[in-house]
């Protein structure tokens, strides 16, 4: 039984339950079934996947199986005194049942026979703080699975010119095993397909322009860059990031409005949690500055905002294949892998991203010329938090962060938006004004860069033929291997 995230924990107890109550095991035979039967993958370091329950709730509403886990602790606690020499300290801190709230995951991490993130760096990151203590009393139970997409949904059954061009270049292999998608570097320098793969994305993005219009009523320059955050709306994964950047190129271009200036349309799709206020305000932000550019068609020439409702996968099949640019820009040490990147990068999108999740394997798998990699790294970013970071003393000494703000605090269409700019400027949880100057500096190498077709189409294949590690073959191989020990 494998766990994904702590939202199915309640599993174990129940479990443990069925075993004593039903079957008339003793504990130790029941206990003994439960930690060769589980896993557990921990898919976030964020507070929605590391659960923690009111102890008089589940009292109240499940009274036998809080007893199981009142059991399972102080069995566990008392374990954990003899191996650690009795250091309360620690054992208090791995307790299942702390401070009147019974703690998901450290229930997961007592019960399961492996222990994994979701990337080389996430899986680095719970050894190191979230788990540590775990990692420190059962080192070999923790793992790494990196994710994996279904590649064959996200190229063959949602980008036919791509898959017809490999099909061309490389035989049909790659239908059934995506590492020969590695096939495809050798025509890295070969003109006439670096034009042929220029075709199928100009295609792609015309097909998705058509829909927007459709279902928009906005027109899209399918000759400028399309550019694209699609993901949850969630302030780690910095959308309002994205969002300043775009509002200091409309300022720069409000001042220069003959500038030289690579167009660019900002494609946005997301969803909020519902009780999420910050995350809708983002969304009503982003949607604004799409609504103001377009009352300026000459500059909307150059600089577009789109904000597609009602995001999914249907949607996405369609948006993928015509992305150019991939925004992955969650502060670093917050996101543990993520998929998007993924499907974006097998569909030849170029990676925005932070050394963050999986884009320390795409990094790997492109190399240092194939991928824009700004901002802080982990290491960085919690010296900074140790050493105490100040955002009131960014927004006070840099002109251009200070000309965003107050755009957001003018109005942008006709709505102020306060309390985004305050939570920026008095708090800025995820660091964006720390790396605002390495991503305004990295989206001006890209669009320099989008200049020379060639070098960009060659960019862009050698992403395509890089992306087979990334099947969730792959991944389901691994787990079969190492964790579920079926092969």
């Amino acid at each position: 039984i494998h766990i994904n995230d702590t939202h199915p924990t309640l599993a174990i107890p129940e479990l443990m339950r069925i075993l004593l109550d039903d079957c008339g095991y003793d504990w130790d035979k029941a206990w003994n079934i439960i930690t060769n039967t589980f896993d557990y993958t921990n898919h976030t370091v964020m507070a929605e996947a590391l659960e923690t329950w009111d102890v008089d709730l589940m009292q109240r509403i499940l009274p036998r199986i809080y007893a199981i886990i009142v059991e399972i602790n102080n069995r566990y606690c008392a374990h954990l005194m003899e191996v650690t020499g009795g250091d309360s300290e620690k054992v208090t801190r791995m307790s299942i049942i702390l401070d009147n709230r019974v703690k998901m995951a450290n229930l997961c991490c007592a019960a399961s026979s492996s222990v994994n993130g979701v990337s080389k760096l996430h899986s680095e990151i719970i050894k190191d703080s979230v788990f540590h203590d775990q990692y420190t009393v059962t080192p070999d139970a923790f793992k790494n699975v990196t994710n994996g997409i279904a590649y064959r949904r996200w190229l063959l059954a949602s980008n036919q010119g791509l898959t017809n061009l490999l099909t061309e270049c490389i035989g049909d292999g790659f239908k059934k095993d995506a590492s020969k998608l590695a096939d495809f570097k050798k025509f890295a320098t070969d003109k006439s397909v670096l034009d042929k793969l220029a075709a199928v994305k100009l295609a792609n993005k015309q097909a998705f322009a058509k829909y927007v219009y459709n279902t928009t009523g906005t027109k899209l320059n399918c000759n400028g860059i399309f550019d694209v955050q699609v993901k949850r709306l969630h302030e780690y994964k910095r959308q309002q990031l994205n969002a300043m950047n775009i509002i200091a190129d409309y300022i720069y271009l409000l001042n220069n409005p003959d500038a030289d200036f690579v167009p660019k349309t900002y494609i946005f799709a997301s969803k909020a949690a519902p009780g999420y206020y910050m995350a809708k305000q983002i969304i009503k932000m982003i949607w604004c500055i799409g609504e103001e550019l377009k009352k300026n068609p000459k500059l909307n020439e150059k600089l577009a905002v789109v904000f597609l409702e009602d995001y999914k996968v249907t949607l996405s099949e369609i948006l993928m294949p015509a992305s150019e640019i991939s925004e992955q820009i969650s502060l670093a040490g917050t996101e543990a892998s993520g998929t998007g990147n993924m499907k974006l990068m097998l569909n030849g999108a170029l990676t925005m991203g932070t050394y963050d999740g999986a884009n320390v394997e795409i990094h790997e798998a492109v190399g240092d010329d194939n991928i824009f990699i700004f901002g802080m790294s982990t290491p960085e970013v919690n010296q900074l938090k140790a050493e105490g970071y100040d955002p009131e003393k960014i927004y006070n000494s840099h002109a251009v962060i200070k000309s965003v703000l107050e755009k957001m605090y003018k109005g942008i269409n006709g709505a102020t938006f306060e309390e985004v700019a305050n939570s920026l400027r008095h708090a800025d949880r995820y660091m964006c004004f720390a790396d605002f100057d390495s991503y305004r500096g990295t989206q001006a190498k890209a669009s320099e860069t989008y200049k020379d077709k060639y070098l960009w189409n060659k960019m862009s294949l050698i992403n395509i033929a890089s992306a087979g590690i990334f099947s969730a073959d792959r991944a389901v191989t691994d787990y079969a291997r190492d964790i579920w020990k079926l092969i």
